[in-house]
């Protein structure tokens, strides 16, 4: 965590956390990388909340721009935690049983590289429209 030196470090702080919460909380997410984690009572009791916690930690010590948000149920309660992420300009991708290891593993090489891990959930739907 950066050291507080002066009022000015505060501002600069009070601002930057104020941005992330503004993106969040408006949704204003175009162009970023989302995760969304299942936070119904499956997925807390499965460790979601760590998941979150350690994902939301690492990309920020990591410089990334990652916008988290929290969802409910999923409908994959037998692989909780489930995370949804979405890189910018490609469809949606859920992984299952997603722990520390996992979410390191998603962080470095699928967020960071674009590079597809263990742990996918298929689509097994098609939209009305098809």
């Amino acid at each position: 965590m950066t050291k507080i030196k002066s009022l000015a470090d505060l501002k600069a702080m009070k601002q930057s956390i104020q941005e992330k919460i503004d993106t969040r909380a408006k949704g204003n997410a175009e162009g970023l990388v989302q995760v969304k984690v299942a936070m119904a009572t499956c997925g807390i009791a499965a460790g979601a909340k760590q998941v979150m916690d350690y994902m939301m930690a690492e990309t920020d010590k990591r410089g990334m721009n990652v916008v988290f948000t929290q969802t409910g149920c999923m409908g994959y309660c037998h692989a909780e935690p489930t995370i949804e992420v979405t890189l910018s300009g490609k469809e949606p991708i859920v992984f299952g049983f997603v722990d520390l290891k996992k979410a390191d593993e998603i962080i470095d090489k699928y967020i960071k590289d674009g590079e597809l891990v263990d742990g996918i959930i298929p689509v097994n739907y098609e939209t009305i429209n098809k």
